[in-house]
């Protein structure tokens, strides 16, 4: 298929879809059944997705400076980058079920790390499935904590229980379990390589999802990695100092978890240390990056590229001491924000970004779109397969939030909120303390709480009721209990250095 024939198929595509999405009041769209596009040849799709890889961590983004990964870098150049990415629950699990369902987490039930996901849960893969496209699954699936059992919608399946390793995993291939020598996120590379070789059918359009473990804590690069930041300097962020000034304004909670397991004050219970911590992390994504190379160069020396779309974020973000915090969980910037990144060459320009705020709930919606197949109306997604043409199409003016305090990690309450491009409202259920408001603009770091200025209360109370419509109309206004059990990590810290 020659790219002047994609390009107008492409474009069918968005004079198809721009006419489907309705708008509520409080800019959410409502979704209708889209019906398929009509398209000459249906385009791959591959969905590589990393875990706690926060949105500004890349080569080209400068932060680190450090910080190499030009494989990441090269799906920017040749693509887009979606600068204004957010999941709605930052916690794998949640996330990753949204992923798959186009869901928020109220609505698909698995909204913590220990639930299964509840029988008769549909897949977008398996939509993709009915419409002619072959599937394969490689790497961390993570809902129902250690269950890695193959799922349906998967012609292929390659996984692993829980978080699994970086070195030496057990994976269960297609439903039998054995031990692999060598580095996980190679190992999972290696096995989606020789299906898109040698398994799939060539006739046949396919979808790959590709999904990391890294980086994922403890972090562990590749012995070629290993040490590379070492005499690399660092740069703490301005809000990890333990002031008064810092904690000005915020909940107890926020200054009290510095000393908890997801503090920088006994992170871990006193495990690891602030500086190593940071330059492993920064180190596993290097590594996985040359990982996420290696498919990128085998799609340019088969010509595939040419007929599929690749799609890179992550389940959800993570902090090093905003705040004096670690982990995710949390609704501040690092947690809920995650890269995303496409390309497609002929159809999306190169060296092209979006603005628009898209969510993890929309990957389900878009891809369904691009492979001509009908999106359910209990999806809470949208597809942006318009935006990634370079259209300007009516869309969200804010997205939703929702986190539900966990026995196991006791540290971070039930959080809730509503994020605009300008204005963050975050409520937080059943602690002492205010809620949080922050300027996006003027306060990109979060630091100053505007919840109690009498200036902005109209802000808060506009935000706050726009927040519980969504979720009463999505059917979120119920808080979910589980029976405590497992592994709590409830201890404090007695130290509390000042970091400076």
């Amino acid at each position: 298929m020659t790219t002047p024939t994609k390009i107008l198929s492409f474009l069918l595509i968005i004079c198809t879809l721009a006419g489907y999405a309705a708008f509520s009041p409080d800019g959410i769209p409502a979704l209708k059944s889209q019906e398929p596009a009509q398209t000459d040849k249906p385009m791959n799709v591959i969905f590589i997705l990393s875990d706690d890889h926060r949105y500004d961590f890349m080569g080209f983004m400068d932060t680190p400076a450090f910080l190499e990964t030009p494989n990441l870098d090269r799906i920017r150049a040749k693509g887009m980058h979606i600068k204004n990415a957010f999941v709605s629950t930052a916690l794998c699990s949640p996330s990753r079920a949204s992923i798959l369902t186009g869901q928020y987490a109220h609505k698909h039930g698995v909204i913590d790390n220990q639930r299964l996901v509840p029988e008769g849960t549909i897949f977008f893969p398996q939509l993709l499935q009915d419409v002619g496209y072959q599937t394969a699954f490689y790497g961390k699936w993570h809902m129902g904590d250690a269950n890695d059992d193959p799922r349906p919608g998967f012609d292929e399946w390659v996984s692993f229980r829980g978080q699994g390793d970086y070195y030496n995993p057990t994976l269960n291939v297609n439903g039998n379990r054995s031990q692999h020598q060598g580095y996980t996120a190679d190992i999972l590379t290696d096995y989606s390589l020789d299906w898109l070789q040698n398994d799939r059918d060539p006739n046949k359009p396919f979808f790959l999802y590709l999904s990391h473990k890294s980086v994922h804590a403890m972090f562990e690069p590749s012995e070629t990695d290993l040490g590379r930041y070492d005499d690399e300097a660092l740069t703490y962020p301005s809000t990890m100092a333990n002031t008064e000034e810092n904690y000005a304004g915020h909940p107890p909670w926020v200054r009290e978890q510095r000393y908890s397991w997801h503090g920088v004050d006994y992170m871990y219970h006193g495990d690891m240390d602030f500086d190593t911590f940071y330059r492993r992390y920064t180190e596993t994504l290097t590594s996985m990056d040359r990982s996420i190379g290696r498919v990128l160069d085998y799609l340019e020396e088969s010509g595939l590229e040419e007929n599929t779309l690749v799609i890179y974020m992550s389940d959800n973000g993570f902090s090093f001491g905003e705040h004096g915090l670690i982990d995710k969980r949390h609704m501040y910037e690092e947690s809920m924000r995650v890269p995303m990144l496409a390309y497609a060459p002929g159809l999306i320009e190169p060296g092209s970004s979006m603005d628009e705020m898209i969510q993890n709930i929309d990957i389900a919606p878009t891809v369904l779109s691009l492979a001509g197949a009908l999106v359910p109306k209990n999806m809470d997604g949208q597809s942006f397969l318009p935006l990634l043409g370079g259209q300007h199409i009516p869309w969200r003016d804010s997205v939703i939030y929702e986190y539900y305090w966990e026995w196991n990690f006791p540290q971070t309450p039930t959080t809730l909120g509503l994020r605009s491009d300008k204005y963050k409202y975050i409520f937080y259920h059943g602690t002492w303390g205010d809620d949080e408001l922050f300027d996006l603009q003027a306060d990109p770091a979060e630091a100053r709480n505007l919840f109690r200025d009498e200036n902005y209360q109209g802000v808060v109370g506009d935000m706050r009721g726009q927040l519980f419509n969504i979720l009463e109309d999505t059917g979120g206004m119920n808080i979910p209990l589980r029976i405590p059990q497992g592994f709590r990590a409830a201890e404090r810290g007695s130290t509390q250095r000042q970091i400076q």
